[in-house]
């Protein structure tokens, strides 16, 4: 079934607080787009005039590090917003988002949403938590580049989106990403990737299969601290 605008506003932990006068609202400026998979829906330093809510789909949130290297952010599916920064600053987008499958997805743009902002102060209040959110989530990750190991930034990384994007059968949850993925998320190679995996599915922490990790024994992930050699 395929969502309305409305219903993904409703959906959003934080945006779907609003009174339901300032969500019918909010839907009312909605712009339906809809991109294949593969799409890059925007790329980073373009200018942004829009805050967008995923319809139906998955998209990629990355950015580019000054040596051109592309590093995976995060994945967003229906429900999540995004954009919100450029949207609100109208400066350049501070990251690229892409289309992993088929998706749909609404826009409003910045200008109308700044003209609702007005009319209803409620909806900046809920658009600052969701700032402060990304900013919280943002500096987890700085944490986790400083002062983690890679193994243990690798195990917590796969435990997030197991957890956000896993699927649970017989109690087994399993992950449908690849490594060279997993490496986008990480930074760093593959073979480092595929070498701390190789050595937990030894464990039975995960099974491993053609783009996907298998997530047997979540405990053991969660211990993961520091791994030489």
């Amino acid at each position: 079934m395929t969502l309305t605008a409305r219903a993904v506003l409703k959906a959003n932990l934080l945006l779907g607080n609003l009174p339901e006068s300032a969500i019918d609202k909010l839907a009312a400026l909605a712009i339906r787009r809809s991109y294949r998979s593969g799409t890059r829906i925007f790329a980073q330093g373009e200018p942004g005039d829009s805050l967008l809510g995923l319809i139906s789909g998955q998209v990629r949130i990355s950015a580019s590090t000054p040596g051109g290297q592309e590093v995976f952010l995060n994945i967003l599916e229906s429900g999540d917003s995004f954009g919100e920064i450029a949207a609100l600053d109208g400066h350049p987008r501070t990251a690229s988002a892409d289309a992993l499958t088929d998706t749909e997805l609404f826009l409003v743009r910045r200008a109308d949403l700044l003209a609702l902002i007005e009319k209803e102060p409620q909806l900046a209040t809920q658009l600052l938590q969701l700032l402060c959110k990304r900013l919280r989530w943002t500096g987890d990750l700085i944490e986790e580049a400083a002062f983690l190991s890679v193994p243990a930034r690798l195990a917590r990384r796969l435990m997030k989106l197991a957890e956000q994007h896993g699927s649970t059968v017989d109690g087994l949850v399993t992950l449908h990403i690849s490594q060279a993925e997993l490496a986008g998320f990480m930074n760093v190679s593959r073979q480092s990737v595929n070498q701390y995996l190789q050595r937990w599915r030894k464990r039975g922490w995960i099974d491993l299969a053609r783009g996907r990790v298998v997530i047997r024994d979540p405990d053991g992930l969660r211990g993961v601290r520091d791994e030489r050699g």
